[in-house]
């Protein structure tokens, strides 16, 4: 019997998704000058979770507030606010909805900090010189800690699952990559010590929560530059992933200097002008990929990006060629767009710029813009002014930084 997007799921570990949809991770940016979490949060998860979704993942949570991938972060470095984090876990997990926890560290990526930033080799974005400083061994390991503590927290404040994210060039990608792990210690050379980290914070995570808790892992297909962590490389990862213990595996792809996550290449034109023509056709970015991983491993996949009509989820699903389907930026412009999909009620995701195309700074505002909209308990600004979009997202960027730096 072919799989559709009502369909339950159960994971390794014994909990059940209700449905194939998952709202994947996107960064909010609407937490306190301390880095806790708001009332906003949970309005805002509240209404992905009136929506309908099986799964709901965070925008990424920081195990160290120095670092932090953007003002208004949520991270949970004995900053207080657990109160919060539960009424945020709370509303996420009305109608039977899981909420999981993404957890991260940003490196070399960070878009503002309280130190120098840190990554694994003294290599910044750019090749910039003397961006960033190397990591210590001492302060691996406590990263590590780190990512198993947040878990813990995750946890104990209501989550019902977490999601570590080794994608997208952060800190964890950072070790995974050759092109930005050049070290010759345990942590660096081979692709055995460049998993280290990443496997470590798996396993402890898994050690941490229990058997019965879900941990995922998002991870890149490639990094889409040469030189860089390669299929055949991720394919490998996976197979360790699996053996520690993972109950759900996203495939992504990309960094802030190969923006393939976000449907653009580095120039900021649209993706479509390089996909492949079987990717074309199957819209979703990193499904040809998927496609080849799946026999390699032995737990659920999901996959997000690019996925924008129902007859294409419904086709992949059917097929086997993923698990769990992971929509993003559609969800800034209706919440409720899982019930209407799951009620077959619509076919065409909303996608503003597929019309209006823009270059990805400027797309990544409009969403961003959406995302504060919607905790504010108002709907999506369906005007598109994209100059007044770029302008408030920046001044809202630049006010939470200001307060940020202040409360150091």
């Amino acid at each position: 019997m072919s799989v559709k997007l009502i369909d339950p799921l159960t994971l390794p570990c014994g909990v059940t998704l209700k449905n194939r949809i998952a709202k994947a991770a996107m960064t909010e940016g609407i937490g306190t000058a301390l880095n806790q979490a708001t009332e906003e949060h949970a309005r805002l998860y509240g209404r992905w979770a009136d929506g309908g979704a099986g799964l709901l993942l965070t925008g990424n949570v920081q195990v160290d507030r120095r670092f932090l991938e953007r003002p208004g972060n949520v991270a949970i470095d004995g900053n207080g606010g657990l109160e919060a984090l539960a009424a945020y876990a709370a509303t996420g997990k009305q109608h039977d909805a899981q909420i999981w926890m993404q957890i991260n560290h940003p490196g070399r990526q960070a878009g503002v900090g309280l130190e120098k930033f840190v990554a694994p080799s003294a290599i910044g974005l750019g090749n910039v010189p003397d961006a960033v400083r190397p990591l210590e061994d001492a302060e691996i390991v406590e990263i590590r800690d780190r990512f198993v503590h947040v878990a813990r927290v995750a946890q104990q404040t209501g989550f019902t699952g977490v999601q570590v994210h080794a994608a997208h060039g952060y800190l964890l990608s950072q070790f995974l990559s050759p092109l930005t792990n050049l070290r010759d210690d345990r942590w660096g050379g081979s692709l055995e010590n460049r998993a280290r980290l990443l496997l470590d914070v798996t396993k402890g995570i898994r050690a941490a929560v229990g058997a019965e808790f879900p941990v995922s892992v998002k991870l890149n297909s490639s990094d889409f530059q040469k030189g860089g962590l390669t299929e055949d490389e991720s394919c490998e990862v996976v197979r360790w992933l699996c053996d520690a213990g993972l109950d759900l595996l996203e495939i992504s792809g990309g960094n802030y200097e190969s923006q393939i996550m976000v449907g653009r290449n580095e120039d900021g034109t649209q993706l479509s002008r390089t996909k492949t023509a079987s990717t074309i056709a199957r819209e979703a970015y990193f499904l040809d990929f998927a496609t080849r991983l799946r026999p390699l491993v032995s737990v659920p996949l999901m996959v997000t990006g690019g996925f924008r009509t129902r007859s294409a989820m419904e086709s992949a699903l059917a097929a086997g060629e993923l698990d769990v389907v992971g929509l993003a930026r559609p969800l800034c412009l209706d919440p409720d767009l899982a019930n209407k999909l799951l009620a077959s009620e619509i076919d065409q995701l909303p996608s503003p710029d597929d019309t209006a195309p823009i270059d990805a700074e400027t797309g990544i505002a409009f969403y961003f813009n959406q995302i504060r909209k919607l905790a504010a308990g108002e709907d999506a600004d369906v005007e598109i002014d994209w100059q007044e979009q770029v302008r408030r997202h920046e001044a809202f960027d630049d006010a939470a930084a200001e307060r940020y730096q202040a409360s150091a």
